[in-house]
């Protein structure tokens, strides 16, 4: 009991950690990836942006954290669903991790924009926009696409298992749902990765991710579901 207690805490901690960072890194990296002038910013903001690298690497750290507490727990209800949630979440952080190399890649690139003594503007340009073509590309696939398709299956799990309270897991459901289809769209071209559609199609699987955390913190999971 004592176990599962510190197991449960963990994965609330993780989740919590995983939503901070992934803000905070999405913050720093604005030299390079928001402003127009990132050729030049990026290399006046290396520092920032370096650290901004730090949170994303610590963000797979934590949903990796997610994964690994969590699969006993799933596992013990559906061994399929919980082994899938393993390797979809490992996979998100795959394309968070590509999405990364990106924008260190753009620092680079920015470096050599600015110790240049004669840069072409135009090459410096075509590279740079395909970088950042990389990190937008993966943040849709990573974070939204896959993010989608592992929420669903351990809430799905939830669902059944009773592990938390069912109204969690059915809006865990329809997060995951939410941010599957606001990935489709932004895929399309139907709606702006930074747009408001995008934010409140996001903004479920937010809520959902810190009400699972905050339970998990404070209650755990359920103890009567595992012993049944």
């Amino acid at each position: 009991m004592k176990a599962d207690r510190k197991n449960a805490i963990a994965t609330g901690i993780c989740f919590v950690a995983a939503a901070a960072t992934s803000i905070i890194g999405k913050l720093l990296y604005a030299p390079v990836l928001i402003d127009p002038d990132y050729l030049i910013m990026g290399a006046e903001y290396s520092s920032q942006i370096v650290w901004g690298a730090v949170f994303e690497l610590i963000l797979a750290c934590t949903a990796i954290g997610t994964g690994i507490l969590m699969y006993p727990y799933l596992r013990e209800f559906n061994e399929s669903l919980g082994l899938g949630y393993v390797i979809f979440r490992s996979l998100e952080v795959v394309f968070i991790l590509i999405g990364t190399v990106g924008v260190l890649a753009l620092l680079t690139l920015s470096h050599s924009y600015a110790s240049s003594v004669t840069p072409d503007v135009n090459s410096f340009k075509t590279v740079g926009t395909v970088l950042k073509g990389i990190h937008d590309w993966t943040f849709i696939l990573g974070p939204n696409f896959i993010l989608g398709v592992n929420t669903f299956m351990y809430s799905y799990v939830f669902f059944n298992s009773k592990l938390l309270p069912k109204p969690i897991a059915m809006l865990g459901m329809t997060a995951a749902i939410l941010i599957f289809i606001a990935a489709l769209l932004e895929m399309f071209g139907v709606i702006l990765q930074v747009s408001i559609a995008g934010f409140l199609l996001a903004l479920p699987i937010f809520a959902y991710e810190m009400t699972v955390a905050g339970w998990l913190i404070k209650k755990g999971f359920n103890s009567v579901a595992q012993s049944s």
